[in-house]
């Protein structure tokens, strides 16, 4: 005889909702950091831009397809930056806090690595219970300054063995002294970057830390203490430092008027083609998209399909 198992509707219900909370909350990439209210001075003019870590690698990871998410922090006055992620097909969830991070961007010449940085404001910290019922094949943390995110924030996340950790080490080496932000030794370095398989560097940040202005030496050091790839943007390109290898790319950018937000895109990038790519593919990905961003204030917003034209024109084997 057969037997036909009917679930009762209430538990069907409860079920179907489970599962569709459940798909909602997983993402390819979460991008953590605190939005950022920006004040960009160049040799030509000033502006004011929604800037952030995670809102510039976070814009360009949607449009190179992958499924995406922000979690930051910022006041609620600023709830227009929350509907535009979200208007980019970005899922947003924000913590509010009485102030936004407020900066100030000053690049005296046109060297993208020669800048000052000023703070007026800060949104507070990033905490780890932020990410408790998300899921994500990679979580990229962009914090601007030191405090935004703490140490134990990467063991907390370690313990998702199948999730690729990465962060921008700019969060970790600039101290807010006053209002300026000014580099000073991290102490916790090694510690955090055993917790992580990316880590994003500038080469100013990388001679700073390691003491080795030679850019693959400096990304070496790096992983000796425990990270396994390193992204590390120079004002001519990018290396991308993975199982002892080193793979150069130049950027070819037209322009520098989106000079801001560079290494945001570039790590952005990386992180959302590494999920599927090895690293050298995914070098190729994030060259190309950095070299069109920076070619444009504001966050990344050129199709994929200018991407793969830029990366068959620059980057073909």
């Amino acid at each position: 005889m057969d037997f036909e198992f009917t679930i009762p509707s209430i538990f069907k219900a409860i079920l179907e909702r489970y599962l569709m909370s459940t798909i909602k909350n997983t993402y390819d990439v979460i991008y953590a950091g605190n939005y950022t209210k920006d004040t960009i001075i160049t040799p030509d003019g000033i502006c004011v831009v929604d800037g952030g870590g995670m809102n510039y690698a976070a814009n360009v990871g949607a449009k190179l397809g992958i499924k995406a998410a922000v979690i930051t922090r910022l006041a609620k006055e600023d709830q227009h930056v929350v509907d535009a992620i979200q208007s980019a097909g970005i899922d947003c969830y924000p913590f509010y806090s009485e102030t936004s991070t407020v900066m100030t961007l000053e690049y005296k010449t046109r060297n993208v690595d020669d800048r000052n940085l000023y703070i007026k404001s800060t949104a507070g910290t990033i905490l780890p219970d932020y990410l408790e019922d998300f899921q994500a094949k990679a979580i990229a943390v962009s914090p601007s300054l030191r405090g935004e995110v703490e140490p134990d924030f990467f063991s907390i996340l370690r313990q998702r063995p199948d999730t690729l950790l990465a962060v921008d080490v700019q969060g970790f080496v600039r101290v807010l002294r006053d209002e300026t932000l000014v580099y000073e030794p991290w102490p916790e370095m090694p510690e955090v970057l055993k917790n992580l398989d990316i880590l994003k560097s500038d080469a100013v940040e990388a001679e700073y830390l390691t003491g080795e202005k030679d850019i693959e030496k400096a990304a070496a050091i790096y992983t000796g203490m425990g990270v396994k790839e390193i992204v590390l943007t120079h004002s001519d390109g990018v290396l991308i430092y993975a199982e002892g290898q080193c793979h150069h790319f130049q950027f070819h950018a037209t322009s520098m008027a989106g000079r801001s937000g560079r290494g945001d895109t570039c790590m952005g990038s990386y992180v959302a083609k590494r999920i599927s790519l090895p690293p050298r593919e995914a070098g190729k990905w994030a060259a190309a998209a950095t070299s069109l961003k920076v070619e444009r204030v504001g966050v990344f917003n050129r199709p994929t399909s200018e991407v793969e034209a830029f990366m068959d024109r620059y980057y073909s084997d």
